[in-house]
């Protein structure tokens, strides 16, 4: 994300200025828009035209709208934006108050006007905006016949490509079938892993698999790349690491991450930061329930006791329409940095994200344990009954 120019009062009311330059950087603007925010930008309308002798026809004009933004439309798999709203700036195509669709895309321009600029929608133009974020990672999540060829950015993981091909089993004394089969997969996943990894750009490739299929799979790769002389894969051989996952579906992917050598690995990246602190969530709400809450109300009165270590908090929950809810999880993130808490935005298209979002999308490990919170729940509940 390029920022071009930024103009914020002392309120935190202004406008800033984007430009969009890879297909992730949709998915933060459409993070940064909200409901009644004014968006400007060149779009296509049909307009009708009469000539002087009353024909009347209808052709295509580029021009540029500033929308009050009603309803917001994001396409994941096509990292495609549409923002529809209604016209609040003359235009000699457009009446006032006429509704339009604008469809943001990479390389085009933007303006967004906020009443309120909060300092989570501020700290994601600055993440955005710092090539340091765009550290990326793939991954191979496979089983025999089944494999899922994923990317994993700092803010969601796109699976490109599912290859799934029938093995059949091993019978006595003729295992070719079972063979052609298995070697038609590895190629296919080979081909995958080809077109849609950008070495370039991936600084590691996590091949992940139960039992050995991942060792096959890696020997029988490099073993075509010498035999084929395959430039692309010899060269980037040290970029694979294998580990080990319970299955080939998509959402093995938070144990891959979560493994120590893949941490260690992928310390700079985002996305193993977020499934280590939802994994040590776990641990210690297993182990310590005293010191690990979910749900806004049990994280705000732990965060009252100034007990919040680590706060768990989903992006989702800052899209939410009415404002006063949104400033209220505003305040909570803003609360947890002044008491030098740490503050973990998960992304809603991460499968750590989703995991989150499961448990109300917010939740906290604390300092020390806060147990006079659940004997309150216990005495009301009771007095209740």
């Amino acid at each position: 994300m390029k920022l071009v120019r930024k103009a914020l009062e002392k309120d935190n009311a202004g406008q800033v200025t984007l430009i969009p330059e890879e297909p992730e950087d949709m998915w933060h603007t459409y993070n940064l828009l909200q409901v009644g925010d004014s968006l400007r930008a060149s779009t296509i309308r049909k307009v009708q035209t009469e000539s002087a002798t009353g024909s009347v026809g209808s052709n295509r004009v580029r021009t540029t709208l500033t929308l009050c933004v009603e309803a917001i439309d994001f396409d994941s798999q096509a990292c495609q934006l549409r923002v529809k709203g209604t016209n609040i700036q003359e235009n000699e195509y457009v009446k006032m108050g006429a509704y339009h669709t604008i469809e943001l895309e990479p390389n085009r321009q933007f303006t967004l006007a906020k009443k309120q600029w909060d300092s989570v929608v501020l700290e994601r133009i600055e993440q955005a905006c710092d090539p340091a974020w765009s550290a990326d990672v793939a991954a191979v999540v496979m089983q025999e016949g089944l494999a899922h060829v994923c990317l994993v950015t700092p803010s969601m993981t796109l699976t490109r490509a599912k290859v799934e091909v029938n093995i059949p089993r091993k019978r006595k004394g003729n295992c070719s079938q079972h063979d052609r089969a298995l070697e038609r997969f590895y190629e296919q996943v080979v081909q995958a892993i080809q077109r849609h990894i950008n070495f370039e750009v991936v600084k590691c490739v996590l091949v992940a698999s139960p039992g050995f299929v991942r060792e096959q799979f890696c020997d029988y790769m490099f073993q075509q790349a010498v035999k084929t002389d395959n430039k692309l894969l010899l060269e980037n051989r040290s970029k694979f690491l294998q580990v080990h996952s319970s299955s080939g579906h998509k959402y093995a992917l938070k144990e891959v991450l979560c493994d120590p050598a893949v941490t260690s690995r992928l310390s700079d990246t985002k996305a193993a930061g977020e499934v280590k602190a939802l994994d040590d969530f776990y641990k210690m709400l297993q182990h310590e329930p005293d010191r690990a809450f979910y749900g806004l109300k049990h994280v705000e009165k732990a965060n009252e006791a100034m007990a919040i270590d680590t706060l768990l908090i989903s992006d989702e929950l800052f899209r939410h329409q009415d404002v006063a809810t949104r400033a209220r999880y505003v305040k909570l993130v803003d609360s947890v940095r002044e008491n030098m808490g740490t503050v973990r935005i998960f992304s809603s298209l991460h499968v750590s994200g989703e995991q989150l979002g499961q448990l109300t999308g917010v939740a906290a490990i604390l300092r020390f344990p806060v147990a006079e919170l659940s004997d309150q729940e216990d005495e009301s509940s009771s007095e209740e009954d």
